[in-house]
């Protein structure tokens, strides 16, 4: 499974490369353009939005002229953002209110509003930078009930040390069924670093790897009075691209069930891992501690976004095992927000994935849940 890694990786980064240099929006609501993570995929997703970019060039320039007029005579505090002075297509402010997209709409492009067409970057998973990552009971012994795969010498690791995210996606494919469906690809990269462990060179203790392809619909019905928004089928690979003993990856297919109401959003992810042969899986009951699925609540209140991830092995006995995982992100100056993160579980990373502990982490993000 090992050999999977460095070519998914390569696809996952090869779509980013090409979402910097590509943009094509369909007609849309100018809202959806917020969405976007890229600041010059942004502006021409604006420009797009309003027919500017369809303007002869001269008239481009006298229109930023005025623009420029407008804003050396306009209030300060206009200038400076107090005041909505975005320009927004006639027929729209003049026949429709404007409605916020839901958080599920600005990530997925579900509605049709939303749709921004292919190769565009967005965020996905936490992108994250956590000087302080601390636990009781670090792993010094990583085993698996592969003989291969287990550490026979106890490695001498400080339980504070330092993590950091990054996590990406863009659509490659857009409406694979007439309006229907879009393939989305994603990639995730989570690193724990040693830095404060000079004694042993300051090593990263691991870093996981995860590039995943969806396939994602939007849904329109109401359950217990939630609305269910989105419904996809992928695949995930993950793995920490070690050699024996240290190695572990996991291959799964992957479902994926949206909801949210006001405030809420709710993601439930049912998996099935694919088997791998006896004498090749590194980590054979993963499942049992990892779990078969997991459920992801997000609460946005007050500029605030509270997370909280259950997992399970859906098991009784000796193979119930599960994690839980408790976020909050705060503003603190722009786009910057404080970031707490508190784990209590099995498997918090690939090499801990039957090694059951405590993790608090604390630092910044630049985007959170979705």
């Amino acid at each position: 499974m090992r050999s999977i890694f460095p070519a998914a990786t390569a696809l996952a980064f090869g779509c980013f490369v090409l979402g910097a240099r590509a943009q094509n929006p369909s007609p849309m609501d100018i809202r959806a353009c917020t969405a976007i993570e890229t600041d010059s995929q942004r502006l021409a997703c604006y420009d797009h939005a309003t027919g500017r970019d369809n303007l002869p060039a001269a008239q481009k320039k006298n229109e930023s002229s005025t623009v420029s007029e407008e804003s050396r005579n306009a209030p300060a505090s206009s200038v400076f953002g107090h005041e909505n002075t975005s320009r927004v297509p006639a027929e729209q402010s003049e026949n429709a209110p404007i409605k916020s997209l839901s958080l599920l709409d600005t990530r997925w492009e579900l509605a049709p509003e939303s749709k921004l067409g292919t190769f565009n970057l967005r965020g996905y998973k936490p992108i994250i930078v956590l000087p302080l990552f601390a636990t009781s009971n670090q792993n010094t012994q990583p085993h698996s009930p592969n003989p291969v795969n287990t550490v026979t010498t106890p490695q001498d690791l400080d339980n504070v040390e330092g993590k950091f995210q990054i996590s990406l996606k863009t659509k490659l494919w857009q409406g694979v069924f007439g309006d229907a469906g879009d393939v989305w690809v994603g990639y995730t990269q989570s690193s724990r670093w040693q830095v404060y462990n000079k004694e042993i060179s300051r090593p990263f203790r691991e870093t996981n790897y995860e590039p995943e392809a969806m396939l994602v619909f939007n849904t329109n019905y109401e359950f217990a009075g939630w609305d269910g928004r989105l419904l996809g089928i992928g695949i995930d690979h993950e793995s920490n691209g070690r050699s024996d003993p240290l190695s572990r990856s996991w291959n799964r297919v992957m479902g994926y069930v949206g909801f949210e109401r006001e405030g809420w959003t709710v993601m439930l992810r049912p998996w099935w891992r694919v088997p791998e042969s006896r004498g090749d899986d590194n980590n054979p009951d993963i499942s049992n501690y990892m779990g078969r699925a997991d459920m992801q609540i997000v609460r946005e209140w007050k500029g605030q976004e509270f997370g909280l991830m259950l997992r399970h092995s859906l098991r009784g006995g000796s193979e119930s095992h599960g994690a839980a995982q408790f976020t909050w992100a705060f503003p603190i100056a722009g786009n910057l927000r404080g970031y707490m993160e508190l784990f209590k579980g099995y498997g918090e990373s690939m090499i801990d994935y039957n090694h059951n502990a405590t993790y608090l982490g604390l630092g910044l993000t630049l985007l959170d849940w979705y």
